[in-house]
């Protein structure tokens, strides 16, 4: 059998070591996990005791209209519920926007460095993908990117805050590019690190839904809700995508458990500020450790730090593997010399700063 010729240039996502090979390779007692952006916080209390005494018959097929959800997030989000699609995470919404919308011969416009996948469905889909160097500071470089839309353009990627680097769209930069883009084009928006955004940055990308039927806004509960083993999140735009996404969204694509958690998240809106509170007061301590050993950064708005490292981000990674912290190097996300480091609890990050302060004192004695 003959596989689409694409899948053989491509690879497939690899995850790194667990936790515990790690432990018995270096002989650690403790791993700090600070590479995939996880809610160190956990989830919400009422979700597990929730979950904890009323699990669901998993002999009986989930809700395929993720009715009960569904009907909760647009009272929240207030928009009809007829403008919501869900999927197994912010990455099935990515997928089943490459099946719906990509054909051989099409392309997409992405930021780079950015999300890996939205190039990689792009690519299983047959479309040619134009990455545009975001600027030096790290933002989109919005007018570059609609200089690359033509006429065979499908899709524009935009994810604000930005994964690996965490800066934000500014609401009137974002504001002239939609109004500019072609209307041929679906400008699908990224947001998976919403709740973690100072609220004086957030743009309120929803309020753009109304005049522009090319946007699509997908959320997830995998980051400050702490739902990312459970795998769900959603897509809001006009109702004419949505009925179209719909076609190619399998039946059954989250799991019963998956929307009661979400459904009982969604309620409490405490854990949420909470997450948000303690994420912004280490985020300080650590941008203030950064500036004192003279590293630099990037300004992020979300629950990652991008910083530049003195060595190799490779060599940083394994220095800081070895005494069992797991960071993100740059090499692996398009950012040579760099880290990106998830935000952990004030433990975790004082802990690792004295680490890195040691990388630093041995860095300056070569």
């Amino acid at each position: 059998m003959e596989a689409k010729s694409i899948l053989s240039k491509l690879i497939p996502y690899k995850q790194g070591k667990q936790t515990k090979e790690i432990q018995e390779e270096f002989g650690l007692n403790r791993i700090v996990k600070l590479a995939s952006n996880e809610n160190p916080y956990g989830y919400s209390d009422q979700v597990k005791k929730t979950l904890l005494q009323a699990l669901p018959d998993f002999n009986i097929y989930p809700d395929g209209y993720t009715a009960e959800l569904r009907t909760v997030l647009a009272q929240k989000l207030e928009v009809e519920e007829s403008r919501l699609v869900f999927g197994s995470g912010t990455e099935e919404i990515i997928q089943m926007l490459c099946r719906t919308y990509l054909v051989p011969g099409s392309n997409v416009v992405t930021p780079a460095p950015t999300f890996g996948q939205y190039k990689h469905y792009s690519l299983i889909e047959g479309a040619e993908v134009k990455e545009i160097e975001v600027t030096a500071d790290g933002y989109h470089d919005l007018d570059k990117m609609l200089d690359a839309i033509d006429e065979k353009t499908r899709i524009v990627w935009l994810c604000s805050p930005n994964n690996p680097i965490g800066t934000v769209i500014p609401k009137e930069s974002f504001e002239a590019f939609i109004n500019r883009c072609p209307k041929h084009v679906l400008v699908a928006f990224d947001e998976a690190y919403f709740e973690y955004v100072d609220p004086k940055a957030n743009i309120d990308v929803l309020s753009f839904l109304e005049n522009h039927n090319n946007l699509i806004v997908m959320r997830t509960f995998s980051k400050a809700y702490g739902l990312a083993g459970l795998r769900i999140g959603y897509g809001i735009a006009n109702r004419t995508i949505i009925e179209k996404v719909n076609v190619v969204r399998g039946p059954f694509n989250t799991t019963s458990i998956a929307q009661q958690a979400a459904l009982v998240a969604l309620t409490d809106q405490t854990f949420i500020k909470d997450t948000y509170e303690k994420n912004k007061a280490v985020k300080a301590t650590f941008e203030k450790f950064l500036k004192n050993i003279g590293w630099k950064y990037f300004h992020s708005e979300t629950n990652f730090i991008l910083v530049e490292t003195p060595i190799s981000g490779l060599d940083v990674f394994q220095y800081l593997l070895e005494r069992g912290f797991i960071v993100r190097p740059g090499e692996l996300l398009g950012m040579p010399n760099t880290i990106r480091v998830s935000l952990g609890t004030e433990e975790d990050m004082k802990e690792l700063q004295h680490v890195l302060l040691e990388l630093h004192n041995e860095a300056i004695e070569k």
